[in-house]
């Protein structure tokens, strides 16, 4: 639905000052987590870590290939995440690292209490409308969104600072990375399979009736009676949820499908609009251009052969 959400690359160690070219690692420790920065200037292969607790690792430059959970190979790239119980083994290749282009990641560990009672307090403050808080093992690499992305640069910037209240901004920070993380795995879990969940998820149900009919008028009291909510508690669920409104759902969806009708060379501007649900052409053009950061005449351009 989204595209990737780059974590910004962090200054790389002098080549001089490395104590090694296949992870070289700083760390920097916090009362309740550890942030270690890596960085691998070398072709390597078969790479093994581990960490005795929960691991938020994403990755900064260049491309890893991980193994996990014996039998999970996938490419790892910036703009990425995955999360991982402690003491599961990463085995990992550096196809691609050089001197010149290295791969970096951070990893960024957090005490087992401290999320314990990060989720016991969201339970209990912050109930969601379907279910428990907690961090699903099954959507283990996941694709940043721009808010975990300014959260974890957040955390960098704090681990590396010499504040005397670094531990009180750190902990801040973790409680909203976890939060973010688990409303992300909800996101890819019903945006993502909402065919397969429909008949057990409201939510699914919704983002069933919202992709079946993109081109027409969508209104939250539809949207709510298909949740049997209230609107009021409908648009508030779904953004505590999924981390979104579901105005903000409509808007990125259509403009998804904006973009693959844009590509086909006979359809114009003006229909593609109408055919998105947008009711104003202007109005899909101002849209357009502040997601995209271009107009959708450019757009339209850029994918003409040269």
């Amino acid at each position: 639905m989204e595209g990737r959400s780059l974590v910004l690359p962090q200054k790389l160690t002098p080549v001089r000052e490395l104590q090694t070219l296949v992870e070289n690692r700083l760390v920097f420790t916090m009362e309740h987590c550890e942030m270690n920065i890596f960085e691998t200037y070398q072709q390597s292969e078969q790479v093994s870590l581990r960490f005795d607790s929960l691991v938020y690792t994403a990755m900064l430059r260049g491309k890893k290939v991980m193994h996990l959970f014996g039998d999970r190979q996938f490419d790892y790239l910036p703009g990425e995440s995955v999360i991982l119980p402690s003491n599961e083994r990463m085995v990992i290749d550096f196809p691609e690292a050089t001197i010149e282009s290295p791969a970096q990641c951070i990893a960024l560990t957090i005490d087992e209490d401290k999320v314990r009672k990060t989720l016991e307090l969201l339970n209990e403050k912050y109930t969601r409308a379907e279910g428990q808080w907690a961090l699903d093992s099954a959507q283990f690499h996941i694709r940043n969104t721009q808010e975990i992305s300014h959260t974890v640069e957040r955390l960098i910037r704090v681990a590396k600072e010499s504040n005397p209240a670094k531990d009180v901004f750190a902990d801040m920070a973790l409680q909203e990375l976890l939060l973010r993380l688990m409303q992300t795995q909800a996101r890819h879990l019903i945006f993502d399979n909402y065919r397969e969940y429909s008949a057990t998820s409201r939510f699914a149900t919704v983002i069933l009736h919202i992709q079946e009919r993109l081109h027409e008028n969508l209104t939250i009291g539809q949207l709510s009676n298909i949740a049997c909510m209230s609107k009021p508690h409908f648009f508030r669920s779904f953004r505590q949820e999924f981390g979104i409104s579901p105005v903000e759902y409509i808007i990125r969806e259509r403009l998804k499908l904006a973009r693959r009708l844009l590509k086909e060379p006979q359809n114009r501007i003006a229909e593609v609009s109408y055919q998105c649900g947008f009711q104003s052409v202007n109005y899909f053009c101002t849209l357009f251009k502040k997601y995209e950061g271009v107009s959708p005449g450019q757009f339209k351009k850029n994918q003409s052969p040269a």
